[in-house]
């Protein structure tokens, strides 16, 4: 019985080899396996891979201002109280100058110990108290940026906090069109040339993908409360919106 049985399976992997012979395995990139088995695969590479770069110059037209306050007391309570009549100024400060209350937004809340080393006692001693309250603002008329960060550092006298300024665009999304007109125009040149010095005749994108880069511009001078002109200037310059595109082109026959 054990005799019949392996004869069986010796017959049926005779018939699958012969089965499987003649054939080749192709892989992706053309090579050949010894299994013999033949594999049709969709090649993603194929066509012609192009890069196309599209950018748009333009003035930004709003300012971002991170502001705020910050005090330093022996108690918490001291810290904090001075802190809450400071930051209520320059909110009334930002109101007048025309900011809305959508366009100031918490960034930073804190109260942290303030220590110092003791050298007598080799160890950290608590010396005060620190509140920190920073907002971030969008100023929409960007040509009062100056003014309204004057208005602040009054408002907020000692007290007062600018961390820093950029700017950047409230509706991007036109220029981010434009950017990317320009960035299909420019893969579609380079698609062309190829082919034409390939010898071979474009189709129709089959693949398309885009990144784009939209910075917000900030200059590298910060705004500080100390030390200000009687208005201080502030040049918003000009940014850019840069789009790339991947395109794959088919190869008509």
């Amino acid at each position: 019985m054990k005799k019949t049985w392996l004869l069986a399976t010796g017959l049926v992997l005779a018939l699958t080899l012969v089965g499987l012979g003649g054939c080749t395995v192709r892989t992706p990139s053309g090579g050949e396996l010894v299994s013999g088995l033949k594999i049709s695969l969709g090649n993603q590479q194929e066509g012609i891979w192009v890069n196309g770069h599209g950018e748009v110059t333009t003035a930004p037209d709003i300012a971002i201002l991170q502001l705020g306050i910050s005090a330093q007391r022996a108690s918490v309570a001291e810290a904090q109280s001075e802190a809450a009549t400071a930051m209520d100024k320059v909110m009334t400060a930002l109101s007048e100058s025309g900011i809305a209350s959508k366009d100031i937004q918490t960034q930073q809340f804190s109260i942290q110990q303030v220590t110092k080393w003791d050298q007598e006692k080799q160890e950290e001693i608590v010396i005060g108290y620190r509140v920190d309250n920073m907002v971030m603002s969008k100023i929409r008329e960007i040509d009062k940026t100056g003014s309204i960060i004057d208005a602040v550092a009054v408002a907020g006298g000692d007290y007062t906090r600018i961390d820093s300024i950029s700017f950047s665009i409230d509706d991007p999304s036109n220029y981010k069109k434009e950017a990317r007109d320009k960035a299909m125009a420019d893969a579609k040149t380079k698609a062309e040339q190829l082919a034409n010095l390939s010898g071979v005749t474009l189709g129709k994108p089959t693949y398309i993908t885009e990144s784009m880069y939209y910075p917000v511009y900030q200059p590298p001078i910060r705004a500080e409360a100390a030390a200000l002109a009687p208005v201080t200037p502030i040049s918003p310059g000009e940014m850019k919106i840069s789009l790339d595109v991947q395109v794959a082109y088919a190869i008509s026959d």
